[in-house]
Formats: structure tokens, C-alpha cells, sequence
């Protein structure tokens, strides 16, 4: 009786495996299933299409330059989280060189243009017990630091 049970849940998992690929107007049940399954390359295809691309730029969207230039200028705090699909990095506390102060930070890379506002900068200090924003005037230098180097990164990268 097990064998038998879990050869049914097999067979089910297994034919389950034919649906990802077709699209919304199948599963409402209206429009034929041949018509509707998606063929390699078009909308809707099968789950495992997403991780197929030639461009790397093509499900990323935010600024590579902007991305590695973050993680160089901020390279004194550890990563404790990054996405590149949500342009998202997450840093700890850490020192820069030559100060006493403590910083956290998270930048977010809202777009692939290297411009100034496809980047914003959350950037916390340690003061006393708790934490506190740090100055307007700090960010804005942090985010000036790293919109440098991304054009730097751009400018090394365009002479290859």
C-alpha cells in the first residue's frame, strides 16, 4: 500500500510538472492548450526560461556601476544582505578609516541609468546607547563618493 501511494503521488507530481508552462486564459479553462503553451523565448514560458538569458541586463535592473562602486566606496562596513534584483544592499556597523564613529548604511539602486537618482542612501550612526541618522551633509558626500567611482568604473570599462 505505501509503494502504491507514493507511485500515485510520483505520477501526480510528475504530470503536475506540464502546467507551469501554460498561460492564464488555459487555466480559466477557456482557449485551447496547445494554443495556449508558450514556446521557448515567448511570454509565459516555462519557469526554468527566467533563468536563461544572453544579456545579464535583462532581469537586473539596476546599474552594475552603480552596484560595485557601493560595495568599493562603502568597503569598510560588512554586507549582511544584497540583491541584485531589487538593487537592494544591507552593510552593518563599521568604521571608516580614521574615525572614531560607527556607521550603518542600505542602498537601494532604483534604476540601470547612472544618474543620481537611481541611487539612494539610508545612512545611520551610532551615537550613545541607540542609533541615529547621520547628517544630510554626510549622505550627500556618500552619494557624490559613490556616483564618482561608478563613472570611473564606466569610463575603465568603455576602454576595454
Amino acid at each position: 500500500m505505501r509503494y502504491l501511494t507514493l507511485s500515485l503521488l510520483s505520477l501526480f507530481l510528475l504530470a503536475s510538472c506540464g502546467t507551469f508552462g501554460n498561460s492564464a486564459s488555459s487555466i480559466g479553462g477557456g482557449g485551447n492548450d496547445q494554443q495556449a503553451a508558450a514556446e521557448p523565448g515567448e511570454e509565459g514560458g516555462k519557469i526554468w526560461d527566467l533563468f536563461k538569458t544572453d544579456d545579464l541586463n535583462v532581469n537586473v535592473k539596476v546599474s552594475k556601476y552603480l552596484w560595485a562602486a557601493s560595495l568599493e566606496t562603502l568597503n569598510f562596513l560588512p554586507v549582511e544582505a544584497a540583491d541584485p534584483f531589487t538593487g537592494v544592499i544591507v552593510m552593518g556597523w563599521g568604521r571608516p578609516p580614521g574615525s572614531n564613529q560607527q556607521y550603518k548604511a542600505t542602498v537601494f539602486i532604483k534604476d540601470p541609468a547612472l544618474e543620481a537618482r537611481s541611487l539612494s542612501l539610508s545612512l545611520v550612526r551610532r551615537a550613545g546607547g541607540g542609533s541615529a541618522p547621520a547628517s544630510a551633509e554626510l549622505v550627500r558626500q556618500v552619494e557624490d563618493a559613490i556616483l564618482t567611482r561608478a563613472r570611473q568604473l564606466r569610463v575603465a570599462d568603455s576602454k576595454l
